[in-house]
């Protein structure tokens, strides 16, 4: 059975990787991709909503075509675009809304890989304090071969998700430079 602290631990390890893997898709990587814009909030009817909720996204090999259900709201969805750092300018045609995103520099690719390995290095502090608090919940075990056993589990959970981390970090890098 699995101790409860190092469940918590998991639990919250596993959260910090799918943040990960949610930040490393909104990278553009030269080829176009929905999670580039579906985050994107638009003030639309009066509140903010995310663009996934109020358009359909259709993508191809180097460009995003944003349809809003309502043309009513073109215009919103527009600014909000244009005011994102997409790299590319949105084009409204009255229907649709067309971003071509330009081919990748060599510039913006090395540019692409630092805030891959910034963002990896997030990931590993928030697991570094998820590590810390499991840690503190373990401390006050008075039972001394139960506290080392677990403190041990915690560190092979710790090594397994840098592990993940790493692989995740890598695998981006790769794709962001691939030209």
């Amino acid at each position: 059975m699995i101790d409860p602290r190092i469940a918590t631990f998991r639990t919250d390890a596993d959260k910090v990787l799918a943040h990960l893997k949610n930040e490393f898709s909104k990278l553009q990587t030269g080829r176009a991709n929905a999670a580039l814009v579906e985050h994107i909030m638009i003030d639309a009817y009066g509140q903010k909503q995310d663009l996934r909720s109020i358009a359909g996204i259709s993508v191809d090999q180097r460009s995003i075509v944003v349809a809003p259900w309502d043309r009513s709201i073109l215009g919103a969805v527009e600014k909000a675009l244009s005011q994102a750092d997409l790299g590319a300018s949105p084009i409204n045609d009255g229907v649709v809304i067309r971003i071509t995103l330009p081919s990748m520099t060599e510039e913006r690719r090395k540019h692409l890989q630092k805030v891959v390995n910034q963002l990896a290095e997030e990931a590993r502090v928030s697991l570094r304090k998820h590590r810390q608090v499991a840690h503190d919940a373990i401390k006050p075990e008075k039972d001394e071969d139960v506290k080392e056993t677990l403190n041990q589990e915690l560190q092979k959970g710790v090594d397994e998700y840098n592990g993940r981390i790493a692989e995740m970090a890598k695998g981006k890098e790769e794709e962001v430079m691939k030209v």
